[in-house]
């Protein structure tokens, strides 16, 4: 009889240290677990902050000109879009089709130069500050000029039609106009308009003044 409660007590005895041992292996595996999730959460969170953030509009031409000529091309036309909704009142969803652009790019990189309506409709401010990169003709060919604001974008565009009509007609009178004028360049430079007939003869008759080659960017 003794006997037998001795081996009962010792199977009690190793039921429980069994016990003991299965319930730590199960707390360890359910640290383990946790560790486990803990680190792939991190490793989550590390690969989204190492993703590459969202297309900024450039501010000068420096940051212009490291972007890619796909993203230049697309900022030159959000450019384009806002400028044709100024000029011709024309709807965000309108100019955007006529270059091609997503609605809402233009409204994310050009968000300065736009404004809500009374209706609570995107349009177009009054001026703008976007930088723009464009083509005007110099002392020996076209030149590129960066301009930051629509103000001067704008001139530009007159001097450009004023050339074309030149070009067209031999009439110097708008072109008269720009003899004094100037602009000043994102990086402080100052350019004088070419206003010279000769010269601008000279480039037309080589070519260089085409309507395409003025209005290229």
């Amino acid at each position: 009889m003794r006997k037998n409660k001795n081996t009962h007590a010792s199977q009690k005895a190793g039921g429980s240290r069994k016990l003991k041992r299965a319930v730590r292996g199960s707390t360890q595996k359910k640290h383990s677990g946790k560790t486990q999730a803990k680190k792939s959460q991190t490793r989550k969170a590390a690969s989204v902050k190492a993703l590459p953030k969202r297309a900024s509009a450039p501010r000068t031409a420096q940051q212009y000109s490291k972007l890619s000529e796909a993203s230049q091309e697309k900022w030159n036309r959000v450019t384009h879009v806002v400028s044709k909704m100024r000029a011709e009142k024309l709807s965000l969803k309108q100019a955007s089709k006529e270059f091609g652009v997503d609605p809402r790019t233009v409204a994310r990189l050009a968000k300065s130069a736009l404004r809500k309506d009374s209706k609570g409709r995107l349009v177009a401010k009054g001026e703008d500050r976007l930088l723009r990169m464009l083509v005007m003709p110099g002392t020996n060919g076209l030149i590129e000029v960066t301009v930051k604001d629509s103000k001067q974008a704008s001139l530009i565009g007159k001097y450009s039609d004023a050339v074309q009509k030149y070009l067209r007609s031999g009439d110097t009178t708008t072109l008269k106009k720009f003899t004094r004028k100037r602009i000043k360049t994102t990086d402080g430079k100052i350019i004088r308009f070419l206003t010279d007939p000769e010269e601008l003869t000279r480039q037309g008759s080589a070519g260089v003044l085409s309507f395409e080659s003025l209005y290229a960017r």
